[in-house]
C-alpha cells in the first residue's frame, strides 16, 4: 500500500511539473490575444477550443487554490488521458466584491499614489507579511508556495513549490484557458473602494480597465457568460469547488 501511494504521488507530482514545462510554449500558434474592443459581448466563446471544456466559476481568488483546479484539470488529461494541444480547453471567472474577490486576479498592479486603488487591491486583499506590489496570481514563483498553504490552512509543502508557475494565469492561457472579468461586478467593487477612501469609482474603474491582464474578456454579467458557456457546451464539475456565491 505505501509502494502504491508514494507511486501515485510521484506521478502527480511529476505530472505538476511537466505542466510547469509545457506552459512555457503556446499550446496554440495564434496565442493568447485580447477581445477587440468592438467584438460582440460573446465572442470570447470561440477562443475556448478543444473538444474538452470545462468552465471553473470562482468569485473568491482563495490565495489560488481555483488556479490549481484548473492546471489539474488541463494537466491531468494531458498526463492520464494522452490528450494533444488543443483537445482541452478551460474558463476562469473573475468577479463578485470583497476582500476575497477574484476581481484582482485579472488586473495588472496600478500606478502608485494617493488617489488609486493600488495599495488597497495588493496590500490588503492578501495575507502577506510584506505586502504584494505586483499580481502574484499572474506569475507566481516558487517562493509563493505560502498563499495556497495559507488557502488549505496547511504548513509548507516543498514539493509542491514547483508547480507553483504552472498554475499562474499567463501559464494557464498558454494551456488552453480563457479567463473572464465580469463588468457588473468591477462596477460594485469600484464602489467598494471608493467607500474605503481610495479614490473615485469612475477613475478606478478606468485604471483597472486599462490595467486589465492580457487575454482577459471583460463580459457584461459572469452570470450571463455562465449561461452562455453551458448553451456552447462547455460543461462545469459536477460537484465544482464552491468559493463563494456573491
Amino acid at each position: 500500500m505505501k509502494s502504491a501511494l508514494k507511486t501515485h504521488r510521484r506521478g502527480f507530482l511529476g505530472g505538476m511539473l511537466g505542466a510547469v514545462a509545457a506552459a512555457s510554449v503556446p499550446m496554440f500558434g495564434t496565442g493568447v490575444v485580447a477581445a477587440a474592443a468592438d467584438s460582440g459581448p460573446d465572442d470570447w466563446v470561440k477562443e475556448v477550443k478543444g473538444t474538452h471544456r470545462c468552465l471553473f466559476d470562482f468569485p473568491q481568488h482563495k490565495n489560488g487554490m481555483p488556479l490549481l483546479h484548473i492546471l489539474n484539470y488541463l494537466n491531468t488529461y494531458t498526463a492520464a488521458y494522452k490528450t494533444s494541444a488543443g483537445q482541452v480547453g478551460a474558463v476562469g471567472t473573475f468577479y463578485s466584491a470583497g476582500p476575497q474577490s477574484s476581481i484582482l486576479a485579472g488586473v495588472q498592479r496600478l500606478r502608485s499614489g494617493p488617489n488609486t486603488a493600488s495599495a488597497h487591491t495588493w496590500a490588503s486583499r492578501i495575507r502577506r507579511a510584506r505586502p504584494y506590489t505586483r499580481n502574484v496570481f499572474n506569475q507566481p514563483t516558487t517562493d509563493d508556495l505560502h498563499l495556497v498553504m495559507q488557502a488549505i490552512d496547511s504548513p509548507a509543502i516543498p514539493a509542491l513549490a514547483a508547480a507553483m508557475p504552472g498554475l499562474g494565469i499567463e501559464s494557464l492561457q498558454k494551456m488552453g484557458t480563457k479567463f473572464l472579468l465580469c463588468a457588473n461586478a468591477l462596477g460594485i467593487w469600484c464602489l467598494e473602494l471608493e467607500a474605503r477612501g481610495k479614490g473615485k469609482a469612475a477613475d478606478i474603474e478606468k485604471d483597472l480597465r486599462a490595467n486589465t491582464l492580457p487575454g482577459v474578456t471583460i463580459v457584461p454579467a459572469m452570470v450571463i457568460a455562465i449561461d452562455k458557456a453551458q448553451e456552447a457546451g462547455i460543461t462545469t464539475p459536477v460537484h465544482p469547488p464552491r468559493f463563494s456565491l456573491v
